[in-house]
């Protein structure tokens, strides 16, 4: 197992894109399954680097690390079916399965044949089964050649959901909570997943509020939280994806997340997952908004320390 990096003190936050320059630096484009909402930078000298958000919000949750990641990567990104400006079809029924399809499939439009990963949240659990397809050749998919993780349920028997998850996940509640989510409740649940001494600012909240809602999406809250079940039911996939790792990995976790903190670290040690942990003290469950240049300096040191960059 690799040797744990040193522990991270959170720097000031990096520069920010504001949403409506994030949408306009975008582009749409049509699947069977609806319009998704992608965001690119392609430099055809640099390493492809596919970067997978988490629940409920959207691709914007990069936008503080985009611009210097950019000097390293050809960067590759996308808002998730269900998710932010990209298409939440009524009555869907959402898997991880189809989503990491959809990843593979921005990566061959991008003619991208070895990618990195950067997830977070309900990403991880994507990047969990785009690894585990590293271990099925049976049709020609892109090489997965690194993967960084931000604070996300990799195991199922760690993951603190929410309570307000727990009851948006309920068949017969969980459609009427959520056509009554209102902006103020939003807020409150984010607030308690960030660290102390970092909340959302409010231009943080009134962006993902308006992802939310873009094409009615806290409807589709309900369905996209069977995610919580999907955990469960594939274990041992998902889990075995880590544990065999084709690539290296890289667990860069906000300590005082309630959701997936501190103890999801002590799990990822007990079970002996060979990756580098970097654990940043006072920082909650998103840790790319809350100290990016943390973030940054972590992902940046695990490249160089594998050979994904050059020093």
């Amino acid at each position: 197992m690799a040797g744990d990096l040193p522990a991270v003190t959170a720097p000031p936050a990096a520069p920010f894109f504001e949403l409506r320059d994030w949408r306009e630096g975008g582009e749409w484009a049509a699947t069977p399954l609806g319009t998704l909402f992608i965001r690119r930078q392609v430099d055809a000298a640099k390493p492809v680097l596919l970067l997978v958000h988490g629940f409920p919000s959207a691709s914007w949750d990069f936008a503080p690390l985009w611009e210097p990641l950019s000097r390293h990567f050809s960067l590759v990104t996308l808002d998730l079916l269900g998710f932010g400006d990209s298409a939440k079809p009524r009555g869907h029924r959402y898997t991880i399965a189809e989503q990491a399809e959809l990843c593979e499939w921005l990566l061959r439009r991008e003619g991208a044949w070895d990618y990195h990963v950067l997830a977070h949240d309900y990403g991880v659990t994507v990047a969990q089964e785009l690894l585990a397809r590293q271990h099925d050749r049976r049709k020609p998919r892109p090489s997965l050649r690194s993967v960084v993780l931000l604070n996300g349920g990799l195991f199922p028997e760690t993951h603190r959901a929410r309570l307000v998850q727990r009851l948006l996940a309920a068949p017969l509640l969980g459609p009427a909570l959520a056509r009554l989510t209102g902006k103020a409740r939003f807020a409150a649940s984010l607030r308690a997943v960030f660290g102390p001494d970092t909340p959302p600012e409010p231009r943080v909240v009134d962006g993902l509020w308006t992802l939310l809602r873009t094409h009615e999406g806290h409807r589709a809250l309900p369905r996209l939280l069977g995610y919580m079940a999907e955990r469960r039911r594939h274990r041992a996939r998902w889990v075995g994806a880590l544990e065999r790792s084709p690539c290296p990995l890289a667990l860069v976790n906000g300590s005082a997340d309630p959701v997936s903190g501190a103890h999801l670290v002590a799990r990822w040690r007990e079970l002996g997952i060979a990756g580098d942990t970097i654990e940043l003290p006072g920082i909650g469950h998103y840790p790319q908004l809350e100290a990016p240049q943390a973030v940054l300096d972590a992902a940046l040191a695990f490249w160089r320390r594998h050979g994904v960059l050059a020093d």
